[in-house]
């Protein structure tokens, strides 16, 4: 532990240097911009200042420093608009959107932005804590991941989506199918055929998720916004009387932060699974624990736990992904993936050895972490009146404007026009099926682990040529598909029996006879 301090100081004696507050201040900054502009996200962030950083001749912890600054920037600045306009400034954004945009809705825009901007520090702090302590320890756990565990994994993913299927659970099973469909356009990278591509160059790749996510949320809500205002239907959205939330939603929401923090964290370790997996897994998770002991919780209409668990866990998800970067030079996510091509720029290799080679520049980057996320609390939570005042920007501006950057958010992917000619065609498609009243959650997550799953099973297959008991053999898949199971059966069970306890425990109304 004494190792752990000093270690932990000297890192803070880098990341407290004047050059360096400056540039996680920057990059903090400059990643917020980032989150809230739909279609860049944290990877087009980092990988946007990673030439402006090397041209400049950065000390390689400062170069560190800034792109970490930037990453956990845009998991904070996703958050604004996902809240306030419903449309996820980036992919981990997502599930922000199912609580958040309600509680704009019910004039608490304000108080939402401050409780998320606190719910994100604290995923973020549990995560740093986590780094100091227990990094070795799991970066060993990460290693025994394998495509087995991780495709029994994404099966309990898919299994927690049974919690996001709303009143209409046909509804919501046909929204997961539809985006598992979409998961599977591209070339087959094992086989090498092309599926769905209807002989299009342009599809060979598949469907980027940016442009399904930014056309089924961003392009299909302003139509939306559109055709209320044409139909002289515009929501009236109240304005936010108080500014940042206040002691009883502080201790409200408290539990829920922890759980979330945890789960993040503990799913941001593994490598490829990603902020958009732990906010998925972690709302579901969450709304179907609280809506067992509290049937009058309204997740999906403006609950606050269902705003701060996601939050909380995608920033510690995001902030944990480092660790199998620096100790095993394992990407834990598409961002950090990037960050190491940045590192090889300095001749340097990221795995177990750099403890030891680079201390000063991994555990600067660590403190830095910490530095960065209390910088991005001070500077959201005074500007929450400021984030807010969005809603008050009239349609014939806002709905433009948006549309507007959703397109050069699309463009600026593969810069070709085939893409802005998709996102205009699934925004209109989203648009109808919102009208159809189909929940979006299940169908953006059939896209994100839908392509995962389906790798990690065929490598799965591959190793074991064809044996499906690879599947089962180890105590990790085990685990997860009692999970599985768990997850479907014991709401089911637990509801049944609730209802007998009712029936047993009402009182037995006996006709008067006549004597």
């Amino acid at each position: 532990m004494s190792d752990i301090f000093e270690h932990l100081s000297m890192g803070f004696g880098v990341a407290l240097s004047w050059q360096n507050v400056l540039v996680a201040a920057l990059g903090s900054f400059f990643g917020t911009i980032v989150g809230v502009l739909p279609g860049l996200g944290p990877i087009n962030g980092v990988a946007m200042l990673i030439p402006i950083a090397f041209a400049m001749n950065l000390p390689p912890e400062t170069a560190l420093i800034l792109l970490a600054a930037v990453y956990v920037g845009a998991e904070y600045g996703g958050r604004i608009t996902s809240i306030l306009l419903n449309v996820p400034g980036e992919a981990a954004s997502v599930m922000t959107t199912l609580d958040g945009y309600p509680l704009a809705r019910k004039g608490l825009g304000s108080v939402a932005l401050s409780l998320s901007a606190w719910s994100s520090f604290c995923g973020s702090f549990v995560a740093f804590i986590g780094i100091v302590i227990f990094a070795p320890l799991l970066a060993s756990w990460a290693l025994a991941f394998g495509p087995p565990e991780y495709f029994a994994l994404m099966v309990f993913a898919f299994c927690c989506l049974t919690s996001l299927l709303g009143q209409n659970p046909a509804k919501g099973v046909l929204a997961a199918a539809l985006g598992l469909s979409i998961s599977t356009v591209g070339v087959d990278s094992n086989s090498g055929v092309y599926r769905f591509t209807f002989d299009s160059p342009n599809l060979a790749d598949g469907i980027d998720f940016v442009v399904v996510v930014i056309a089924l949320f961003a392009i299909s809500e302003m139509l939306q916004m559109l055709e209320n205002v044409v139909g002289g239907m515009s929501v009236k959205v109240p304005k936010s009387e108080r500014k940042l939330f206040n002691l009883k939603e502080f201790k409200f929401t408290l539990p829920s932060v922890i759980r979330s923090a945890l789960t993040g964290f503990g799913l941001g370790v593994l490598p490829g699974a990603g902020a958009s997996v732990a906010s998925a897994v972690t709302y579901a998770n969450e709304k179907r624990l609280i809506e067992q002991k509290d049937p009058n919780a309204c997740f999906g209409k403006g609950d606050m736990r269902g705003l701060v668990a996601p939050e909380a866990a995608n920033n510690a998800s995001a902030t944990g992904s480092f660790i199998p970067m620096l100790t095993l030079g394992v990407p834990g996510s598409g961002t950090t993936a990037v960050m190491m091509g940045a590192l090889t720029l300095y001749n340097i290799t990221p795995g177990p050895v750099l403890f030891e080679t680079q201390p000063l520049l991994i555990w600067g980057l660590i403190a830095s972490l910490f530095v960065a996320n209390v910088i991005l609390l001070i500077m959201n939570v005074p500007m929450v009146r400021l984030f807010a005042s969005i809603l008050a920007i009239p349609p014939w501006l806002l709905v433009p404007g948006i549309v507007s950057i959703s397109f050069i958010g699309v463009y600026a992917i593969n810069a070709t026009r085939f893409d802005l000619m998709m996102v205009a065609g699934l925004g209109l498609i989203g648009y109808f099926l919102r009208k159809a009243e189909m929940p979006m959650a299940p169908l953006i997550l059939g896209v994100v682990l839908g392509d995962l799953m389906e790798q990690n099973l065929r490598r799965a297959l591959s190793m074991s040529n064809g044996e499906v008991g690879i599947l089962f053999a180890s105590p990790i898949t085990v685990l997860f598909w009692v999970l599985s199971i768990s997850v479907v059966i014991v709401p089911l069970a637990y509801r049944r029996w609730n209802r007998r306890q009712k029936a047993a425990d009402k009182p037995v109304q006996h006709k008067d006879t006549a004597p």
